[in-house]
């Protein structure tokens, strides 16, 4: 099976780009908006041989896997372009549960889950099942002629393979014993996207957005640890802002809000990281 859009996402005008293997997803997308690419693109690969994920951490894709990206143009403002992270969570979380068999994926998060989603949330930037990470998302961007700029959206699912030498859990759709493969998956996530980006709409529905997030948050009211520059605090994750920020409660009862940081949950919060 190829690459395809779903017919929801032609129909608003988005394009597709397939390839059998790229360096980067994320860079290809945005060296096409460096060149007058008008966005509205899906750059998408089953195999990145120089993926990255965040503060430059290296991503693998090796064969099977998905790397999707979407490029979009905007002249709005970069704030509320960063918060579409939280628009692919939402879609790439809707396109599992539209693609996995129901009683597939078990639930849980060492203790720290709800245990109502079997794809869960975890700020900013990642999809969980069974407490593993599944997905990661990365936002980039670029600056462009006339006050314009481009946002690279990109996402990346461990579908036939995951990495093992990781300081926390990663696992794939495999070997959560889900048949589906990076086209089915692509297809659903091409169709979840138009969903959610409609109820983001530029920003304007944010508000919705955090709303629907914080129904698939994982980890929410659980013990926390959050590493900020080399320092950790604990505490409990509360909710995230209207902008989309990390609220915890420590100890003492004050509120800390984080832009960006790295997020531990459960028994890993609680050991020293």
């Amino acid at each position: 099976m190829a690459f395809r859009l779903a017919p929801t996402s032609a129909s608003e005008g988005f394009r597709l780009e397939a390839h059998d293997s790229v360096g980067s997803t994320n860079a290809l997308a945005l060296d096409h908006a460096r060149a007058g690419d008008p966005g509205k693109l899906w750059v998408v690969s089953k195999k990145q041989e120089s993926g990255r994920g965040r503060r430059g951490r290296a991503w693998a894709t090796p064969e099977g896997n998905l790397a999707a990206t979407l490029l979009l143009i905007t002249g709005g403002e970069l704030r509320l372009a960063a918060t579409l992270g939280f628009v692919a969570g939402l879609a790439l979380a809707d396109a599992l549960d539209a693609v996995v068999p129901k009683g597939r994926i078990a639930i849980g998060l060492d203790g720290a889950s709800q245990g109502q989603n079997r794809f869960e949330l975890k700020w900013p930037n990642d999809v969980l099942a069974s407490g593993a990470k599944l997905a990661g998302i990365l936002l980039e961007s670029a600056m462009l002629d006339g006050g314009r700029f481009a946002v690279a959206v990109g996402i990346g699912v461990n579908v036939v393979a995951h990495p093992r030498d990781l300081p926390y859990p990663a696992t794939s759709l495999h070997a959560l014993g889900a048949a589906c493969d990076a086209e089915t998956l692509f297809l659903a996530l091409s169709d979840a996207w138009s969903e959610n980006a409609r109820l983001w709409d530029e920003g304007r529905g944010l508000a919705a957005i955090r709303k629907r997030w914080l129904t698939r948050a994982a980890g929410l009211g659980g013990e926390v640890a959050v590493r900020i520059d080399g320092n950790v605090v604990r505490g409990v994750f509360e909710t995230i802002d209207d902008d989309c920020r990390f609220v915890i409660r420590d100890d003492d009862g004050s509120v800390l809000t984080v832009a960006a940081g790295d997020v531990h949950f459960g028994a890993v919060a609680s050991a020293r990281i």
